[in-house]
């Protein structure tokens, strides 16, 4: 297929390829939170196609990031937790990753920010990355402001200094930077946004744009790990994170300060797009923004990401690829983060890759309503998996626990159907 490509002098389309680390669906095209300033990623949205039900193939870091930039899965690589590096599986050890096959195929690989997890970059993904190919993004200022109820690396508040001088504008200048520019090869871009990864601190402007007494807390339901299998409340952790939150008064001033991270992110894609439409590559780019998994905000008396049920495994993912995708659409299909790197193939008409364990939805983004009968796959830790059809999800634990829910009535996963007999067929 590239052979072809080449021969009728079709250019073969760039890829913007854009992370947000731990963002969940609380932006405004989803509908997460009411109160969410997200402007820029709907625009975004409203480009291309929005997929409302994707999920990611690990609810943590680097083993959602390691299967969606390999194509390969926790359970097949055995890389299940965060300070694993990829490369030290026996499975990942020579794996080419997706900016790899790129540019096996003749693309130039550029990124900056966090695509890979924290301290395991991977210098031969990429012909060039900024600042460093062994560094992520650049440091944020370090005049923090703890607020009540931050511990550790769990805390939060506003800084003196402004946007500019924060780390993910810096990667978003710099991916700005190279957007402008005229390349002698397709390429392939990746720009990382590390907010709202914890610790949330963003400028004073935006915790100004959310008051706390006017901000809604998440729906929850008291006593709501009641019907939960022991392993699943072990993995909920109430007596932790939720603990100090509440014991802190502090959930609404968390919230305020997630709220705030997903507004900053939002201000650098904005960044980023801007570019994008400034340049002479606007009609001939890929974009693919995506969020490694999402986040609990005191669902289910959990927070952060680390469990299998919807508040974490629910993705953000939105593309726009000119020729293919009409503008406005949303597609309902279960699709997986895994999905995008064979998409991406399709899309750039490069040689199918056979291990990879995700298929392409290039038939969603051409008619979002197509049919789609493959569920999402969800993995945390060996032998615990999440499966999320277009109605259902289902999870099994490693010590056989079960959980069922039903999403046309119960989208918050309150009521848990596993031992209902009635349901013993659906799962």
């Amino acid at each position: 297929m590239v052979a072809q490509a080449q021969e009728t002098d079709t250019p073969r389309p760039n890829v913007l390829f854009i992370a947000v680390d731990d963002l969940n669906d609380w932006v405004g095209c989803l509908g997460g939170n009411p109160d969410a300033k997200t402007p820029h990623l709907d625009a975004l949205a409203a480009k291309g196609v929005l997929f409302t039900n994707a999920h990611c193939a690990a609810p943590l870091c680097n083993p959602s990031r390691v299967a969606l930039m390999t194509g390969i899965r926790p359970s097949t690589s055995g890389v299940y937790e965060n300070d694993q590096p990829f490369r030290k599986s026996p499975v990942l050890k020579d794996a080419v990753t997706l900016p790899q096959y790129f540019m096996k195929h003749g693309y130039t690989a550029l990124g900056s920010g966090k695509i890979y997890h924290g301290g395991h970059p991977d210098p031969a993904s990429w012909d060039e990355y900024w600042p460093s190919q062994l560094i992520n993004s650049p440091p944020d200022p370090k005049s923090k402001i703890k607020a009540p109820g931050g511990i550790g690396h769990f805390n939060w508040g506003p800084l003196e200094e402004t946007k500019e001088e924060m780390g993910d504008w810096k990667v978003a200048d710099w991916v700005s930077a190279q957007l402008v520019k005229e390349h002698d090869k397709p390429f392939f871009l990746a720009c990382g946004i590390f907010r709202p990864h914890l610790p949330w601190h963003v400028p004073q402007k935006y915790f100004d744009m959310y008051p706390q007494d006017e901000i809604s807390l998440p729906e929850v339901l008291e006593n709501d790990l009641a019907d939960i299998p022991a392993a699943g409340r072990a993995m909920a952790k109430p007596g932790g994170d939720h603990k100090r939150i509440t014991e802190n008064n502090a959930w609404r001033t968390a919230v305020q300060a997630y709220l705030a991270s997903i507004t900053f992110a939002d201000d650098c894609v904005g960044k980023v797009m801007d570019a994008l439409e400034s340049s002479p590559h606007r009609d001939n780019t890929i974009v693919v923004l995506w969020s490694d998994h999402g986040w609990h905000l005191g669902e289910k008396e959990h927070w952060r990401k680390f469990s299998l049920w919807e508040e974490a495994t629910r993705s953000v993912l939105m593309v726009i690829a000119p020729g293919v995708t009409k503008t406005g659409e949303r597609c309902d299909a279960p699709v997986n983060l895994m999905d995008i790197y064979p998409t991406l193939n399709e899309l750039c008409a490069l040689p199918k890759k056979e291990e990879l364990e995700g298929v392409s939805f290039l038939s969603l983004l051409k008619d979002p309503v197509s049919p789609w009968v493959r569920p999402s796959l969800t993995t945390h830790g060996q032998n615990n998996h999440s499966v999320r059809s277009a109605d259902w999800r289902y999870i099994q634990y490693a010590d056989g626990g079960e959980e069922l829910y039903d999403h046309r009535t119960d989208p918050m996963e309150w009521n848990n159907l596993a031992k209902n007999p009635n349901h013993a067929s659906k799962i």
